[in-house]
């Protein structure tokens, strides 16, 4: 049956950013598909919630505190991982931070404001799959799922590090695709649109009015299109970037706020 080429029995999948919105959602989606799950983040009170949500559902959870910027805190965790289930099937980069700086010029943005959104954004993912790509090498399979985000290829005022840093994640897709594909391990990227997780993101983006299918995405929107590129279903796919935003990039400058005129 094409249904069973979707399904997650027993496999481990790693999610980091896992304690709230997509990270949570996908872990939720992983697990009512038959996964267990490794849990991610620094804020150890989510990860927990998350935790008792999936074994609810009836799969595992390991917790792992960890703040991805930081390179032995992620060979820490994949090392959790594979202490707790012996392996790593599906690795997703989730975890990231908006811009505290924003809206600063850029004379305005300190070393540390810089480095620190690089490393959580960026760093963080290469971090994560330099530590598990060992293990699915030895095992012959696996799945890498980045995800990055609309400002990764369209630029954003007074927005720099959260820009270059999601745009660098499409390249490090491609290369991670390229240079693992001959030993079975598929790297995909999904690139979400307009996310609101708050009142004050949903006044910025305009209640997404300007997003052609109306409105702006929600957190279990991500969640089939992961169990997609997690399952045998997406053997084929490789170094792939899939936009999910409701059409924003097809329409060019609408997900601005301006409408162009057919006039």
């Amino acid at each position: 049956m094409i249904l069973d080429s979707f399904k997650l029995d027993d496999k481990v999948v790693l999610i980091t950013g896992a304690g709230r919105g997509l990270g949570r959602a996908m872990a939720l989606r992983f697990a009512n598909c038959g996964a267990d799950i490794v849990a991610a983040a620094r804020t150890v009170a989510q990860l927990e919630e998350t935790a008792d949500l999936v074994r609810k559902i009836g799969r595992k959870c390991l917790v792992v505190p960890t703040d991805v910027g930081e390179s032995d805190q992620c060979n820490a965790m994949v090392a959790a991982a594979i202490k707790e289930f012996r392996r790593v099937d599906v690795m997703v980069n989730n975890a990231g931070i908006g811009e505290d700086s924003f809206g600063k010029p850029i004379e305005k943005i300190s070393d540390e404001e810089w480095h620190r959104g690089i490393d959580v954004n960026l760093s963080s993912q290469f971090y994560c799959a330099r530590a598990v790509i060992p293990h699915m090498v030895a095992a012959k399979r696996g799945k890498i799922i980045n995800v990055a985000s609309g400002y990764g290829l369209r630029g954003g005022k007074h927005n720099y590090m959260y820009a270059c840093a999601k745009g660098a994640i499409l390249q490090l897709t491609r290369s991670l695709a390229l240079t693992y594909a001959d030993n079975n391990i598929q790297t995909n990227c999904i690139v979400p649109g307009i996310f609101p997780h708050n009142e004050a993101m949903m006044k910025f983006f305009k209640g997404g009015k300007f997003i052609p299918i109306g409105r702006p995405g929600q957190d279990e929107d991500v969640g089939p299109l992961a169990i997609f590129l997690a399952s045998d279903a997406s053997n084929h796919v490789n170094g792939e970037l899939i936009i999910i935003d409701g059409g924003g990039l097809a329409g060019g400058i609408i997900p601005t706020g301006v409408v162009p005129s057919n006039s």
